[in-house]
């Protein structure tokens, strides 16, 4: 099983890197050592759907933030994910996601995005992380700003959350644009939780005078501008990620923040970006001003 896992990530891997090139199942099983036959059967039987599914909805997504950010046109887009024609990647762009791709390139609006997780191994090695490693810790400002958000119901962490909400919300928030860059994760103080037991969301950043579309199931609250303690550890390797935020837990427990002129502010949330092993684990914590 475990040589079937490994496989699946690699052929998840070929596909992350070469999304702009024409990918076929022969690829994809060549990089896994496999026939093509059984690396398709195995990459059905753990992700439940083809590589050619997997492919055409990743190159689709990519398309689609390509068309939100940039002035581009859409022939120039279909053929740089390696659509035949204009017309079919305006047909399989509809299928996915219900409008046309010139409709979206002109008013974006939140779209659930395929964004598809590494495969990884439910039973590993758990390792303890070098003690010499490092944890950088920087001021940074938050602005005034909204936040479009998810509610659960007694959520605490991701885990809890995506049993009560589901991982794919985080597709639709990828897609609405963000004044930070990409969607959070927030442990909110009391004060925003609803119900009570709610502690954790996730959800986008932006701007004060957002005025666009709210997806059905979310609502916007609103953060005033407020100072954090950003704490980022080393790259890591992605099955590790756990380790990674140990880490940087135990870091934000051992750090006082008063050595700098800050106390902690449980008036605002705390902040998780995704774990993305090339760039640390991310955290933000509210501080004030002693």
């Amino acid at each position: 099983m475990d040589d079937q896992i490994q496989a699946v990530r690699v052929m998840q891997e070929y596909i992350k890197d070469h999304i702009q090139e024409d990918i076929s199942i022969d690829t994809i099983a060549a990089a896994a050592s496999y026939s093509a036959p059984y690396a398709r059967k195995i990459f059905i039987k753990h992700l439940g759907m083809t590589p050619a599914v997997y492919i055409r909805r990743l190159k689709l997504s990519k398309s689609a933030l390509k068309l939100r950010d940039e002035h581009c046109q859409i022939l120039d887009v279909a053929m740089e994910m390696g659509f035949g024609s204009v017309d079919g990647y305006q047909r399989a762009f509809r299928r996915e996601f219900g409008c046309n791709p010139k409709e979206y390139s002109n008013s974006p609006v939140p779209i659930w995005l395929f964004t598809p997780y590494l495969l990884r191994n439910k039973e590993r090695k758990t390792i303890v992380m070098n003690e010499t490693r490092n944890i950088f810790i920087q001021v940074i400002e938050k602005p005034d700003r909204k936040v479009i958000i998810k509610r659960g119901i007694k959520a605490t962490d991701y885990w809890t959350y995506c049993e009560e909400v589901g991982c794919d919300v985080w597709g639709l928030l990828k897609s609405i644009k963000s004044i930070s860059g990409e969607p959070v994760c927030l442990w909110l103080p009391k004060h925003l939780r609803k119900p009570k037991e709610n502690e954790y969301v996730q959800g986008v950043e932006v701007s004060p005078d957002y005025s666009g579309i709210v997806p059905e199931g979310f609502e916007i609250i609103e953060l005033p501008a407020s100072t954090y303690l950003l704490f980022r550890g080393e790259p890591f390797e992605e099955d590790y990620y756990g380790e990674a935020i140990s880490e940087i837990w135990d870091a934000e427990k051992k750090y006082d923040p008063e050595f700098i002129g800050y106390q902690w502010d449980e008036s605002n949330p705390r902040i998780q970006l995704e774990p993305v092993g090339e760039r640390g684990y991310i955290e933000l914590v509210p501080v004030k001003k002693l």
